[in-house]
């Protein structure tokens, strides 16, 4: 008896196969769209660039690549991959006609631009309903998080700059809407700028904030229902007056530079007044405390702003600056929300970290390199990474229960979308089989039997 060689099964490959699917488990995106609305809503706003007698819908070839892009493709040529399963993305464009749809929605500027987020806020509101008590206004407050991500250009691209990391290429500026810690997040605001754009600077940030509050229900786009978190790039009086401005009156959480004036002021605390922080749990945060600054200090800020600063042991190795105090980091934010502990607010402030999860999958969705060469065509593209990415949030949050609603996009696509499967078709009923062995089979079903059950758009 001859025993195998080797650590794996020889198998032997033939081409031709009928009725195989790659990317079967794709079906839950294409699902979500078609119980969202999103593909009616987006055709329905690209319209007017639909040429007489043209074969494909503008619409479905910019939904056709931002699926692409939520399967992991990063270039409009990865939209073959669709092409390759006519059953289950139907007819794609060729790359010559997406090429010369992004050529001209970049060419009719923030006319086009404007129509995209017109069509996915309409679709949010619906989806955030159908989404029930796991949309994220379920609690009663939406919160937005702003933050910078550094893209770098591997050529010579329109508007590419030394960075500040001493990188090449953009530095867009993003909001996310916050799923809290059972969800991900889902993005409401993108502005392209050069490496060099500052990341403190207020017009930008007043920007971003207005992209991501008209994505936002409008019950939600002014009032202290909306809660807008920065990094202490926000901290500046302009952003932070806008925010506060009468008839705005939105809450915000932003983070604060350590001036000297901050910092002569943190000297002069006494012992009494500072106030264990707090984790998740409610349990104390050992070696770190809490204090509200008054006084001088909040000259010149809008009426209502608390300073709130906290003192923290750094972690082994860290190296301290001259900003921090008696071998603690400090770190300091602004807020107007009244009538809640400090520790409660600094933690609320510090889950502003959940950003860096969202950029993290950004990054991995079509933000780790802008393919095109143009500055409006590269806008055009931001738009089609955040479909992908509203997508990857929708999904999980109708379909998706436990810790698979948490599932970044990476592993989305290793253990649901590149799932293969044989495609029946019976009589006028075309059926999807799934491997009964694979480990997340069950995810798929479970997840398609939730968004099925849900009510059809209109």
């Amino acid at each position: 008896m001859k025993k195998s060689s080797g650590s794996y099964p020889r198998v032997r490959v033939e081409g031709g196969g009928r009725g195989v699917v790659s990317q079967a488990g794709s079906v839950l995106l294409v699902e979500t769209v078609r119980k969202s609305g999103l593909d009616a809503a987006i055709s329905a706003g690209l319209t007017p660039w639909r040429k007489p007698r043209a074969v494909h819908d503008p619409g479905k070839v910019l939904l056709d690549v931002a699926l692409a892009v939520a399967l992991g493709g990063d270039c409009l040529a990865d939209i073959g991959m669709l092409r390759a399963e006519p059953d289950v993305f139907g007819p794609v464009a060729s790359d010559p006609t997406v090429s010369r749809l992004i050529d001209a929605l970049a060419a009719s500027g923030e006319k086009a631009l404007t129509a995209i987020r017109a069509a996915r806020s309409e679709v949010r509101k619906r989806v955030w309903e159908l989404a029930g008590e796991q949309a994220p206004d379920a609690g009663g407050q939406v919160i937005v998080d702003l933050d910078g991500v550094l893209v770098v250009a591997h050529s010579d691209k329109q508007d590419a700059a030394p960075t500040w990391k001493k990188t090449y290429g953009h530095h867009p500026l993003m909001g996310f809407v916050d799923h809290g810690p059972g969800g991900t997040g889902e993005p409401v605001a993108a502005l392209l700028r050069p490496g060099n754009a500052g990341s403190n600077t207020a017009a930008d940030h007043i920007t971003a904030a207005r992209l991501a509050l008209d994505q936002l229900p409008k019950k939600y786009r002014c009032g202290r229902r909306t809660l807008i978190r920065t990094d202490s790039a926000g901290g500046t009086h302009d952003f932070v007056a806008w925010l506060a401005q009468r008839g705005r009156w939105l809450s915000y959480s932003v983070g604060m530079v350590i001036t000297e004036q901050v910092h002569q002021h943190v000297l002069k605390i006494p012992a009494s007044a500072w106030t264990p922080a707090v984790e998740t749990g409610g349990e104390i945060r050992d070696g770190a405390w809490v204090a509200e600054l008054t006084g001088d200090v909040l000259d010149g800020w809008p009426k209502g702003l608390r300073l709130i600063v906290r003192k923290e042991r750094p972690h082994p190795g860290a190296q301290l600056r001259l900003t921090d105090a008696d071998g603690m980091r400090l770190t300091c934010f602004a807020t107007n929300t009244s009538g809640r502990p400090i520790a409660e607010l600094e933690l609320r402030h510090r889950l502003r970290a959940r950003a860096e999860d969202r950029i993290r999958a950004a990054r991995a969705t079509g933000l780790r390199n802008l393919p095109l060469h143009r500055t409006a065509q590269n806008r055009v593209w931001l738009e089609i990474v955040q479909i992908a990415l509203d997508l990857l949030a929708w999904m999980p949050m109708l379909a998706l229960t436990g810790k698979a609603r948490l599932w970044e996009p990476r592993r989305l696509r290793l253990r649901l979308f590149t799932a293969a499967g044989q495609l029946v078709t019976t009589g006028r009923r075309r059926i999807l089989r799934l491997a009964r062995h694979r480990p997340w089979t069950s995810h798929i079903t479970a997840a398609l039997d939730r968004i099925t059950q849900l009510p059809d758009p209109g």
